[in-house]
């Protein structure tokens, strides 16, 4: 499924994409970084399948004129921002 996905959005990326910015002009590009199709991407492989694909899609409902812009990374995949080294026993050098 994942390679189906990003089938899609590398087509969408090298095809559609040039034709939308040539017929709307150079502005109508995405508000945020990284694009919607390169955010997709991403949260498709951190996130996998199904996640990545409502995420993707979430993100592309908030990129319009009257939504916010700028830096909007994926989300990390929860529990991926524990710190592990807080369960090493205590020694002398702690």
């Amino acid at each position: 499924m994942k390679r189906l996905i990003r089938i899609a959005i590398r087509g969408y990326q090298i095809f559609l994409n040039p034709v939308l910015k040539a017929l709307c002009g150079p502005g109508s590009g995405c508000r945020f970084t990284p694009t919607c199709s390169n955010y997709f991407l991403q949260a498709v492989e951190a996130h996998g399948s199904l996640k990545g694909s409502w995420l993707g899609v979430c993100r592309i409902f908030r990129c319009h004129p009257w939504g916010g812009y700028g830096y909007d990374p994926v989300p990390p995949k929860r529990g991926a921002a524990e710190n592990h080294d807080t369960h090493r026993p205590a020694g002398p050098d702690a």
